[in-house]
């Protein structure tokens, strides 16, 4: 107990211990999206990611219970980066509609030629284990894939008041089929190690969805 002259004790870690754990979990999560946008989840042990990061493997379960729990941090965590990303691109009002499309498709393949094409889509990835896969995951990457696609549609929607696309398109159901083939040309152009695929699918994308003026 303190006197009433004293100040009160904090009670917890001091503040700096805080700081140095949110530093060694955020490591952790960088490691793990780095790693996992490049291999599976199956195929990156624990001990690969807390090598790269300095972290003892008993320190890893202070912050996460299990890996399990890790990797919904991780599809969390990549949530939160790419809807920023597209937010970036999306939101950009000094460029059309379609315009902001394109340039998010140059950014992406631009990511993934700095990577040497060896990194690919998290969700995407995890998409493709996910028969092996926790059950919670499957809502996660679930609800990662309709955030990006409400995300889309609300592009496209201003496409359509813009003119850019027909009064009749659906931005939903095009929102859609962009991001099945979106994921799918991600996959090719890791597999190919070049940007073709990329630029297949968003020119084939976009012959389909503008509206082009008459002859």
């Amino acid at each position: 107990m303190t006197g009433p002259d004293e100040p009160p004790r904090r009670r917890g870690r001091p503040p700096r211990d805080q700081a140095r754990q949110a530093e060694a979990r955020e490591k952790l999560l960088r490691a793990g999206v780095a790693l996992l946008t490049e291999r599976g989840f199956g195929a990156v042990g624990l001990d690969e990611i807390l090598s790269a990061v300095g972290v003892p493997k008993g320190s890893f379960y202070h912050y996460f219970g299990s890996k399990a729990d890790f990797g919904l941090a991780l599809i969390e965590a990549y949530a939160a980066y790419f809807a920023r990303k597209l937010d970036r691109w999306f939101l950009d009002e000094r460029l059309s509609p379609l315009d902001r499309l394109r340039a998010f498709v140059d950014d992406a393949r631009a990511g993934m030629a700095r990577h040497q094409w060896r990194r690919g889509c998290l969700v995407g990835n995890l998409g493709q284990e996910i028969g092996v896969l926790p059950e919670p995951f499957r809502d996660a990457l679930r609800a990662v894939l309709a955030d990006w696609e409400a995300r889309t549609a609300r592009l496209l929607e201003a496409a359509r008041q813009a003119g850019e696309i027909a009064p009749t398109a659906d931005p939903d159901r095009l929102a859609s089929h962009f991001w099945i083939g979106w994921e799918g040309a991600v996959l090719r152009a890791k597999l190919e190690r070049g940007p073709e695929p990329l630029e297949r699918f968003a020119e084939g994308f976009l012959e389909m969805i503008e509206r082009r003026p008459a002859p």
